[in-house]
């Protein structure tokens, strides 16, 4: 029998660690549910503060499988690549272009377990390869887990916390998670807009229904990427970071109950590009302006 369009969504809500015991426990016992997602995005110009200008573009598909194996169990596996193409234009602060393509393979699980009394403990481990074209992959391993509990305290609140901790290329991050789940009203509902992981926490965002088929919201997260550097590159076998707060608007159109199109614009702010030797050791780290960001995601769950 097909799954509901409901316990879908529940599904994919489950994957992103938005509420994700609560969503789970919608599944019936023995139902699996596979999503597919691919998305397109860009970030135009932005100023460099020691001087010069970056923008760039990328593509990410994601599989994901979810089976709830008891009333209080459910697990699933993701499956992801990620890749950037950055062009720098007299990148005076740094020389020479610090990076260019850049790929994150990556896969993980999730586990979430639904407890007495509203509670659900949830665990994501993850193992991820970032590095640039031309670099060892051997040196490129970033892996750690996001670990939650959450509580349903009504039908339409739930809410939860926990934390990330991930060791990413010589470097240790720790850093919260806020889950949020909060139906307001029938059209309007505050919840996390993207999983969790390596990159960082999921944010928060604010989403208005207006149909069936229509969906409008405004968010944002924080996000940090580190990914080992080109071996023959103006930094050998160095480390390259760049982080921000990308503040994006979303819409999005369901045009059937298993699919929908999401439309993103928006800006990156707080952001900083920084670049490690191959000892992890900073040599140049520069800020660099607001920069717009476009984005288009499809998905779809059969």
């Amino acid at each position: 029998m097909p799954v509901p369009a409901r316990i879908l969504v529940a599904a994919s809500a489950a994957l992103a660690l938005s509420a994700a015991g609560a969503q789970a426990q919608r599944l019936p016992v023995g139902a699996t549910v596979t999503s597919a997602t691919i998305t397109g995005y860009a970030q135009l110009d932005a100023d460099i503060d020691g001087g010069g200008d970056f923008h760039g573009s990328g593509v990410f598909a994601i599989g994901s499988v979810l089976r709830q194996f008891t009333p209080e169990l459910t697990a699933g596996v993701t499956v992801r690549y990620d890749y950037e193409d950055w062009k720098f234009s007299g990148p005076t602060a740094f020389g020479a272009g610090p990076w260019g393509q850049l790929h994150r393979p990556s896969v993980g699980a999730t586990f979430v377990y639904a407890a007495d009394g509203g509670l659900t403990f949830t665990a994501m481990p993850s193992v991820q390869w970032a590095y640039e074209s031309g670099a060892s992959t051997g040196d490129a391993l970033n892996w750690g887990a996001i670990v939650a509990v959450s509580k349903a305290y009504a039908k339409d609140l739930t809410l939860g916390i926990g934390a990330g901790i991930f060791r990413e290329i010589d470097d240790t991050k720790v850093f919260p998670v806020v889950l949020v789940d909060w139906r307001i009203n029938d059209r309007l509902r505050l919840t996390n807009p993207a999983p969790a992981g390596p990159a960082g926490g999921a944010g928060l965002e604010l989403a208005w229904t207006l149909d069936d088929r229509w969906e409008i919201a405004g968010g944002g997260a924080w996000r940090t990427h580190r990914f080992r550097l080109d071996r023959n590159g103006p930094y050998p076998d160095g480390i390259g970071e760049k982080e921000s707060i990308p503040l994006l608007l979303r819409a999005t159109w369901r045009p059937a109950p298993a699919s929908r199109l999401d439309l993103y614009a928006g800006v990156a702010v707080a952001g900083k590009l920084t670049v490690y030797d191959r000892d992890n050791r900073e040599l140049i780290s520069q800020d660099f302006d607001p920069a717009p960001l476009l984005g288009l995601t499809f998905q779809t769950r059969f």
